[in-house]
């Protein structure tokens, strides 16, 4: 699929809020309400594009585990397949040749991830190895989005379309709100009517109810996004050792830098990860030898090419 820049103003204005009225983003866009509705139909229903709601982990409790595993050849895809229909998993992906799988699970903050995820897999020969890497804090991913994604608009349409919405303490209980984000799990842009009849709350509950998840920071929305239409066809995934006095300040620069979908500082062997997006194979040379080469911190670095994603954010 070839996107023009209507599409990509689109994706980005998504991107800042996955809510936002398509009247409204016609308005900052300068076309119809039609249109706009008629280009989001035309990338959802090709799988180009989807908006999904999320929660944040932290604010929730809950802990997100990197998980690595290194299989036999023939069964590396069969494994991905089965961690990618699990609910507690996203961005699973084959790297490394086809071999070794990576994926993000999440589990209550008191439990180590052999309770929920470990413990479950195939306990045969075929894979080889398991590690389990807790993503400490994450600096771009999650709630902060990958900025590199489609970043057509001006400050003022960013700003045009940014919601505001009540302050809200952190502290809100979910208990009762798993009809409303199974809903909006599926399509971030439900309706509001549609959460009604999904939850039997009125309109006005469920209006309240969804802008003080958002307000307090546990909801957020994102985009599932295929990068390759944006012409990005080169991703990997970096595993870096830090000297510890510089891993803030590391992550922070990579998290600055648009390549950069995801970093994160984790347990481990090594205690940086970045999940990068480039052009091609020579952008990605490009990035690891003038970009990321120009790091003096950085003491060590492996970098994972990724084969095949099979599920990134929620599908």
């Amino acid at each position: 699929m070839t996107l023009d820049d209507l599409d990509r103003a689109l994706i980005h204005a998504l991107h800042v809020d996955g809510r936002t009225p398509f009247n409204q983003v016609a308005a900052v866009l300068g076309t119809s309400a039609q249109t706009v509705a008629r280009r989001y139909r035309r990338l959802r229903s090709a799988g180009v594009l989807r908006v999904v709601a999320m929660t944040d982990a932290r604010r929730l409790g809950q802990v997100e585990w990197f998980v690595r595993l290194r299989c036999t050849p023939d069964a590396a895809l069969p494994v991905a397949q089965a961690l990618a229909r699990r609910p507690d998993t996203s961005w699973v992906e084959l790297t490394s040749g086809g071999t070794e799988i990576a994926c993000v699970t999440r589990a209550p903050g008191q439990n180590a991830p052999e309770a929920l995820l470990l413990r479950q897999l195939p306990k045969t020969p075929t894979v080889v190895s398991v590690s389990a890497h807790c993503l400490l804090r994450s600096f771009v991913g999650g709630p902060v989005g990958w900025h590199g994604r489609a970043s057509v608009l001006t400050d003022d349409q960013v700003a045009r379309l940014t919601p505001t919405f009540e302050p809200t303490s952190s502290e809100v209980d979910i208990g009762g709100d798993e009809q409303l984000l199974a809903a909006m799990r599926q399509d971030g842009r439900v309706t509001f009517a549609e959460l009604t009849a999904a939850t039997g709350l009125s309109e006005p509950t469920v209006r309240r109810r969804v802008n003080q998840l958002r307000g307090s920071g546990i909801l957020y929305l994102d985009i599932d996004l295929d990068s390759t239409v944006l012409g990005f066809h080169a991703q990997a995934i970096l595993w870096l050792s830090v000297r510890p006095t510089h891993a803030v300040a590391v992550a922070q620069a990579l998290a600055r830098q648009p390549e950069v979908a995801l970093a994160a500082i984790t347990t481990g062997p090594t205690n940086l990860l970045a999940k990068v997006v480039c052009r091609d194979v020579d952008a990605l040379y490009t990035y690891l030898t003038e970009r990321v080469a120009t790091i003096e911190a950085i003491e060590h670095l492996e970098t994972a090419p990724v084969i095949r994603t099979l599920k990134r954010a929620a599908t």
